[in-house]
């Protein structure tokens, strides 16, 4: 999966933003404002640190050689992925949906009201 291929596939979830907030190469997609992926567009290799559940984490870094602890984060919830590796795109799609799932799930009640409502329109 290339770069504007992810930046395509996350802008549309429903109440997603991006934007750059720690430096001018660091993009950030967020729903209400949390954060669920994170690339720098200035390195060489195309990776994506990706929120994951704990026992899920540990299980894709067993399975892909692509897969290792979220660099700079917290590598017990996060996964930095390789997306130009050997992963499938739509396995690579299902990371990002799962991020993005873990991330609402922590949002209040009334933002993941909001959000419903943002799908059914």
């Amino acid at each position: 999966m290339n770069i504007e291929y992810f930046r395509n596939y996350c802008i549309l979830k429903p109440g997603t933003t991006e934007d750059f907030p720690f430096d001018e190469s660091t993009l950030a997609f967020k729903v209400m404002g949390k954060l669920y992926a994170l690339t720098n567009i200035s390195n060489e290799r195309f990776t994506v640190n990706l929120k994951c559940d704990p026992e899920y984490a540990l299980e894709l870094r067993e399975l892909y050689e692509d897969v290792i602890p979220g660099y700079h984060m917290n590598k017990k919830h996060w996964n930095t992925v390789h997306f130009e590796g050997s992963i499938e795109t739509k396995l690579l799609c299902e990371l990002i949906d799962h991020s993005y799932e873990l991330v609402i799930k922590g949002l209040k009640k009334s933002d993941r009201e909001f959000l419903k409502q943002l799908e059914s329109e």
